[in-house]
């Protein structure tokens, strides 16, 4: 169990599952709401469970240990997050669930170039295709 709970791969998964969720939950929540309040109402939300499980799991630290360029890509990260949490809802508002997710995912092949590009990751062929095929489905579910 305990090599199970260190598998990136099962994180990713339920990461998947939960981002899936959002979308449906999403979709549902935004009916008869501002999105951006919407947004505002789910971030409080989840920083509210997110203080009970650093508190509950012993994991606080003081900022002071936070070495500055943590703290500045921390911020940037936060900032895109927001960004990409305001845009998804307006979508969600705006458009069927099924298509902007999709669309959403798309942050895949983003992430594939940014990661070799910035990080200096070397993908294969073979992850390359991948991309390129989820790329494709995307296009393909959303139209």
């Amino acid at each position: 169990m305990k090599s199970l709970l260190s598998s990136w791969q099962v994180w990713a998964s339920l990461s998947a599952i939960f981002a899936a969720l959002t979308a449906i939950f999403g979709k549902i929540g935004v009916e008869n709401i501002n999105s951006d309040f919407a947004t505002l109402i789910r971030t409080a939300i989840i920083l509210l469970v997110i203080g009970l499980i650093v508190l509950g799991t012993g994991s606080w630290q003081p900022l002071a240990s936070v070495a500055p360029r943590t703290f500045f890509f921390l911020l940037l990260s936060a900032l895109a997050t927001g960004a990409s949490w305001l845009c998804y809802y307006r979508a969600l508002k705006l458009g069927p669930a099924s298509g902007v997710a999709p669309i959403d995912k798309m942050s895949v092949l983003l992430v594939a170039l940014f990661a070799a590009a910035f990080l200096g990751e070397k993908l294969q062929m073979h992850n390359w295709l991948g991309i390129a095929l989820i790329a494709l489905g995307a296009i393909a579910v959303a139209a």
